[in-house]
């Protein structure tokens, strides 16, 4: 069994295990968004409001969120790969407990146990960065990055798709079981690895906080990213009940394919990866910023274009992963002995942001409709530009 130390310079992040940990992530990720497609058939068949319906999504954010805050920070006390194992194997039981759960209660208590579980994702990241070689570490950083996207988008369109053949109960079913062979493959394939940083659990947590009162870039890209993925979600979480109304129309295997337009987004976490490596990430940053803008104006025809949708759509997607991944390469060079936890105060915030899309766009849709929801998608993007224009020009001599 292999072991890696915080020394070993001679180890070898290969080529197989980075796709087995974008796989890993991608996965763990998925397990939060099944349910986005299947929105209007769980309201439905729970006889549910929409509103009810969407608070899973919520949920998943805001229990992804407190995994990120209290769970990640240990893989800097722990062996990394038996809490990526244990986090992943809990994270199945959540599902197994979603596809059983007679109604929203217990579906909101299994969607609660996957999302802070599913948060082992942002402890692979980090490992990834740590595993690579240096001058090669936006690259796997990148790498990971995309499985993560691609999780999220592709959960929308297998959760649609199996949906027109099998039941939502089922797609929940099978994730938990692609999830456990998953984690037995990282269990033969992850190398062992500790860097006890010499703190007790609670000083650990306390330490997170002491790193955004320490560290300016992290408070600036935490923010960002905090917006860009309101954003995201500020989108996707109606999209379910724009498609299924008129003029679309659409069943939850039309819906879910909106996911393939998506994932070629993911492929924007490779390129600005690979721009970190050459030290322009404050460029992504900046364009991406821009574009979480622009995007918003096919967006806008979305009720009524197709094509508009789809072209909002990949742009979104592309806008999202260059501003998240120049992100975590810009901290992950902050201090490499506290990755874990720069990781989870950003991603905390990340996916806070998450969140607070989900929980606007659940309020907005229902009263003011798509024109509410592109309205405050506008507002929430011109403040991302605000804090790009003023946080990266006052810390771009720091760092990328």
């Amino acid at each position: 069994m292999t072991t890696v130390s915080s020394t070993d310079a001679t180890y070898r992040l290969s080529t197989p295990l980075l796709g087995l940990m974008a796989t890993a992530t991608g996965l763990a990720v998925a397990s939060n968004y099944y349910a986005q497609p299947l929105l209007a058939t769980i309201a439905t068949q729970l006889d549910i409001s929409s509103a009810a319906a969407a608070s899973l999504i919520t949920v998943a954010q805001l229990s992804y969120g407190a995994g990120l805050l209290l769970l990640v920070p240990v893989a800097d006390l722990c062996e990394r790969k038996r809490l990526i194992i244990i986090l992943m194997l809990l994270a199945s039981a959540g599902l197994a407990l979603s596809a059983a759960a007679p109604g929203l209660p217990l579906l909101l208590v299994g969607t609660a146990l996957t999302g802070v579980c599913s948060a082992v994702a942002q402890v692979l990241v980090p490992f990834a960065a740590t595993l690579a070689a240096p001058q090669h570490r936006g690259r796997a950083v990148g790498a990971v990055m995309s499985g993560l996207l691609l999780g999220i988008l592709l959960a929308r369109s297998v959760a649609g798709g199996l949906s027109s053949l099998l039941t939502w109960r089922a797609i929940y079913a099978l994730a938990a079981i692609a999830m456990v062979l998953c984690t037995l493959a990282l269990a033969r394939a992850l190398p062992r690895y500790r860097e006890d940083v010499g703190m007790r659990y609670t000083a650990l947590l306390t330490s997170v906080v002491r790193l955004f009162v320490d560290e300016p870039v992290l408070r600036v890209r935490a923010l960002l990213g905090m917006i860009s993925f309101a954003l995201f979600s500020l989108f996707w979480t109606p999209l379910a009940f724009l498609l299924s109304a008129p003029p679309y129309g659409y069943a939850d295997a039309q819906i879910g394919l909106f996911g393939l337009a998506g994932a070629a987004g993911a492929l924007a976490a490779n390129g600005a990866g690979r721009l970190a490596d050459r030290g322009k990430g404050i460029a992504a940053t900046r364009l991406g910023l821009a574009v979480l803008l622009l995007c918003w104006l096919p967006l806008g025809f979305a009720p009524t274009s197709l094509v508009a949708l789809l072209a909002g759509v990949l742009l979104l997607d592309l806008a999202v992963q260059l501003v998240h991944v120049s992100n975590q390469n810009a901290i992950y060079a902050l201090r490499p002995q506290a990755r874990n936890r720069l990781n989870a105060g950003y991603m905390t915030c990340y996916f806070l942001g998450g969140a607070l899309g989900s929980w606007l766009a659940a309020w907005l849709y229902p009263f003011a409709g798509w024109s509410g929801i592109v309205a405050m998608a506008v507002a929430l993007a011109g403040l991302g530009l605000v804090v790009g224009a003023v946080g990266l020009k006052n810390h771009s001599c720091t760092i990328s």
